[in-house]
């Protein structure tokens, strides 16, 4: 029975030699994108903003804009309305779209944001997690012009997946709301 297990083990040994299989080890995505330029993009619409030379703007009805990011497969969907004794509704509507993403979203930040320079006040809304928009904002004069801005990737929101261009969008939807003039 010795030499049985001796044998047996004298076996294994010399079957087991050969090419070690090692697992790979895990990769990261290296999602690297240019240093954003930006330039001064004008509308017919109530007021003007700096966008990204990287992104496309498509105009809709009624003075929207779809900003294309087509290397990332993302759209910034900005809409303007005209403020007519609706402020508190259009406020009340903008807060409700962020907040609407809750379900899915771990967290959201909300970062005030006052130009007094231009009039330019608004909320900035990150939201974290696997909601179908990472960020969001609106901004006002408070007394004629509104807009919103919501960016949406054209996947299934994968947070970690998609961080590098949410971050660097996310950077860009800043940027707008920093540069934007009321005509």
């Amino acid at each position: 029975m010795k030499i049985r297990l001796i044998f047996s083990l004298l076996c294994l040994s010399l079957l087991s030699c050969g090419d070690d299989k090692m697992p790979k080890p895990t990769g990261q995505l290296s999602l690297e994108y240019p240093p954003a330029k930006y330039m001064k993009f004008s509308n017919s619409c109530g007021f003007d903003f700096d966008k990204n030379e990287l992104a496309d703007v498509k105009a809709t009805s009624n003075c929207g804009l779809e900003i294309h990011y087509p290397k990332m497969k993302a759209t910034v969907y900005l809409t303007y309305k005209p403020v007519q004794s609706n402020l508190d509704k259009l406020l009340t509507d903008a807060q409700k779209l962020t907040y609407e993403h809750a379900i899915k979203a771990n967290d959201i930040a909300e970062q005030p944001y006052i130009n007094l320079d231009n009039k330019v006040y608004g909320m900035f809304y990150q939201v974290g997690g696997n909601a179908a928009t990472n960020a969001q904002f609106y901004a006002t004069d408070s007394t004629k012009n509104f807009v919103t801005a919501s960016m949406y990737f054209y996947s299934k929101p994968n947070f970690d997946s998609i961080l590098p261009a949410a971050d660097y969008i996310k950077n860009d939807m800043r940027k707008i709301i920093e540069s934007i003039k009321w005509k």
